[in-house]
């Protein structure tokens, strides 16, 4: 059995459970053919991570994954992050293994995505992405109104939005309000529900969410947020140079992941 954490939590929405896992079958599988002890199944609860010695116990915290425990796992294989944590100081515990595509996805190409700027529902039809990954957002539009966002280090949801709004001239300030909802599907529900007026969220969580959030029927996009690099695969700083190259070389092999791309 290996000693080795992997998780895919970023986009692990109930509904794709049996996709990520199929997805993560792939790349298990994969990693093993490079000789890589890759775990069997994802870690998905506090309680699946491996004790660390004079760590706080994980008994005594919620069963539900906290993401800065898994990056910091010093048995990190393989996992997923957002480069808001990685410029907050992430970057210096963990290594960066590829970027994924997100050609799939409107507001996305190759490594780079966007957020969708979305608000409630008027009748109008969503504002379409834009091919050359500016920002397009209305000022006049969202002045005033009531901002949600997922996380405070979320690239996503927060910052990308706040440096293109100080590219423009402005800040957060804008807002009337701002207010944490714990994730993005949390902030399209709060503005379904008229709790906010605001949020942007990026496009493969709401791609996600025209799937599977009834919620999301209640908004629409009035916006795009720039392109920026999209959530990085890592793995433990303390990750052999061999082992890195071997997962780097497992990806670039997976011709039928075209999502995944290998950096350099």
């Amino acid at each position: 059995m290996s000693e080795l954490v992997a998780a895919l939590p970023m986009y692990d929405w109930p509904e794709v459970r049996d996709e990520v896992d199929a997805q993560w079958a792939r790349l298990r599988d994969a990693f093993r053919k490079k000789g890589i002890d890759a775990p069997q199944t994802l870690v998905r609860r506090n309680g699946d991570l491996p004790p660390v010695p004079r760590a706080p116990d994980l008994a005594t915290l919620p069963d539900e994954l906290d993401f800065h425990r898994l990056w910091l796992h010093p048995a990190l294989l393989f996992a997923q992050t957002c480069w808001g944590p990685m410029e907050l100081g992430l970057s210096s515990h963990v290594q960066v293994v590829s970027q994924p595509s997100y050609d799939a996805y409107e507001g996305g190409q190759g490594e780079f995505y966007s957020s969708a700027i979305v608000m409630p529902a008027d009748g109008a039809p969503s504002v379409v992405a834009p091919d050359d990954g500016r920002p397009l957002i209305q000022l006049d539009r969202i002045r005033g109104k009531r901002f949600t966002f997922n996380d405070l280090d979320s690239m996503s949801g927060l910052i990308g939005l706040k440096r293109d709004l100080e590219a423009m001239g402005e800040s957060l300030d804008i807002f009337a309000s701002r207010s944490e909802s714990g994730g993005h599907r949390s902030s399209i529900v709060a503005i379904a529900e008229g709790k906010a007026d605001i949020a942007a969220i990026d496009c493969e969580s709401w791609v996600l969410a025209q799937r599977f959030e009834p919620a999301a029927r209640k908004v629409r996009v009035v916006g795009w947020t720039g392109w920026r690099k999209g959530l990085p695969y890592i793995t433990a700083a303390t990750t052999p140079e061999k082992t890195v190259t071997a997962l780097r070389e497992a990806l670039a092999g997976l011709a039928e992941q075209p999502r995944i791309q290998r950096v350099g």
